[in-house]
């Protein structure tokens, strides 16, 4: 089945952006097994950025974002996605995120933004990347930063776009994207 699950996933690499692209992505997810790591939805422009005085000191979504979020989560339901766990970053942005499309979410601290202590880059990565190595049984979903994204994978996803990650030996392969603005709940 694994195998099975790889091949599927390397097979969606070679396929061009389409729906039917999109719907070998959800098909891929409800097989379980994968990991989603999103970057959280849109957020307000000019902002500043304050962790620790909470949201009001922070970015923090956009009615955009919101309805972005509201409409991801919509989506894995009409797509019978089973969501066996749900982290983010305990960045307002990020917990609203993941509580708008998916109802329950723990913070894990390893999500948390790394943009402003770099310091705190190799550690928080190697954490996320073991528990993706280790992950089976359901969809597994990570809500985080850019940065921290960016860090894991190489790549450079917008505001509230999905990397589907396929678990594979010592890492991943990531299987697929997934912008909101190309999610619909059907």
């Amino acid at each position: 089945m694994r195998l099975a699950r790889l091949i599927l996933a390397l097979a969606l690499l070679s396929v061009p952006a389409s729906a039917s692209a999109d719907e070998a992505i959800w098909a891929l997810l409800r097989g379980g097994g994968q990991v989603v790591i999103m970057r959280h939805a849109a957020t307000l422009p000019n902002v500043p950025d304050t962790l620790g005085r909470g949201c009001s000191t922070q970015r923090n979504l956009s009615e955009a974002g919101r309805e972005d979020a509201r409409r991801i989560g919509a989506a894995f339901h009409a797509h019978g996605i089973a969501v066996e766990d749900v982290r983010a970053s305990v960045w307002c942005r990020c917990m609203d995120t993941a509580r708008l499309a998916f109802g329950t979410v723990t913070s894990w601290p390893a999500l948390d933004s790394i943009f402003r202590d770099r310091s705190r880059e190799a550690a928080q990565t190697r954490e996320v990347r073991e528990l993706i190595r280790g992950h089976s049984g359901g969809t597994l979903v990570l809500v985080t930063h850019q940065v921290n994204i960016t860090a894991l994978t190489g790549l450079f996803p917008a505001e509230g776009e999905m990397l589907v990650l396929t678990p594979r030996g010592e890492g991943f392969v990531v299987a697929g994207r997934i912008k909101p603005s190309d999610v619909s709940a059907r």
